[in-house]
């Protein structure tokens, strides 16, 4: 639905709209203050719960940060980097995602979801804690309020912890440069054992 004066977009899922448009511009304000006032259907309710049932299924990690005041600008550009990191991330309601952690390991924090959270949701145990951590350092607005592994409930300094140990991408990456480091010191030794003979064979 338009709003004919001013332009501005609105949507039934407001949240949603203002972490994943990040074309809101003026809408932004009114957007967040209507959002409590525009209900879901259940049917949309369902499929919200059944979306992140399946990631938490799937995750070994889950961060919860407030985002109060934070600009749209700037959450567009973490959603964007959570992308890149194969991290699901998204702002919902409290209570859809109690139930999508409801019997699974992750139910621990549910007592932890109260406030306006952006739900950031990984299977590398790493990554979602790395994205959350990395931004809230640069942009104060951003407040790490719990995470959890595998069932197991996390504080805020505890998921900063989580966050300076290497990704699985990092891991791979540094792996992947000692195997060549090691493959060009090897071909380059088997280089030299051939010119030496070759210098060998010439002089004879």
């Amino acid at each position: 639905m338009v709003c004919p004066r001013a332009g501005i977009i609105l949507f039934p899922r407001l949240k949603d709209a203002v972490v994943n448009s990040g074309s809101l511009g003026l809408g932004l304000v009114f957007q967040l203050k209507m959002e409590n006032d525009l209900g879901l259907n259940l049917q949309e309710k369902q499929a919200i719960v059944a979306e992140v049932n399946e990631q938490v299924t799937q995750a070994q990690t889950i961060v919860l940060a407030e985002y109060r005041g934070i600009a749209v600008s700037d959450i567009t550009k973490l959603r964007a980097t959570a992308r890149k990191s194969g991290v699901y991330f998204r702002v919902l309601k409290n209570t859809l995602a109690r139930r999508a952690v409801q019997g699974t390991p992750f139910e621990v924090l549910a007592e932890k979801m109260v406030g306006p959270l952006i739900y950031s949701i990984s299977a590398d145990p790493v990554a979602a804690a790395k994205i959350v951590h990395e931004f809230a350092k640069t942009n104060g607005k951003l407040v790490i309020k719990a995470g959890a592994m595998v069932g197991s409930l996390m504080s805020a300094e505890q998921v900063a912890v989580l966050a300076a140990i290497p990704s699985r991408n990092e891991l791979i990456a540094r792996l992947m440069a000692t195997m060549n480091a090691a493959t060009s010191t090897f071909v380059r030794g088997l280089a030299a054992i051939r010119d030496k003979k070759e210098a060998e064979t010439a002089a004879a």
